[in-house]
């Protein structure tokens, strides 16, 4: 099934914000993401509703297995491509920026091959 990218950025800061802090709320997303409550928490129940979110009686927002699959597969995206754009050259705040837009249409074909170049980069460094 294909998600949207905007799924994909929910889930990304999800997993992002639980790796820094813990535990997450619709709030912390909204902050990070700066977007409206009101957007969030609708985001929130259609993540819930196709089983890629739970969110427990206090309001704590946690990944299913699957929406974690979606949210590492995003994440090692955008962290290979931002830091492959700034070894090109590319300043760090366009680097992240673009890195976040190509991160959900790259092929996994493109994607491997770049990873894969980033690796043999690191080997001769």
């Amino acid at each position: 099934m294909k998600i949207q990218e905007s799924a994909e950025n929910y889930l990304e800061a999800i997993l992002v914000l639980a790796n820094s802090h813990g535990q997450v709320r619709s709030i912390d997303i909204a902050n990070a993401l700066k977007y409206t409550k009101p957007s969030v928490s609708y985001a929130m129940k259609r993540l819930r509703e196709n089983g890629y979110v739970l969110m427990d009686c206090n309001g704590f927002i946690t990944l299913t297995a699957k929406g974690e699959k979606i949210a590492k597969r995003v994440y090692t995206r955008h962290k290979v491509l931002s830091n492959y754009l700034i070894s090109l050259g590319v300043s760090e705040q366009t680097a992240v920026a673009d890195a976040c837009r190509i991160e959900h249409i790259i092929s996994q074909e493109s994607f491997d091959c770049i990873s894969s170049h980033v690796k043999k980069l690191k080997q001769t460094q």
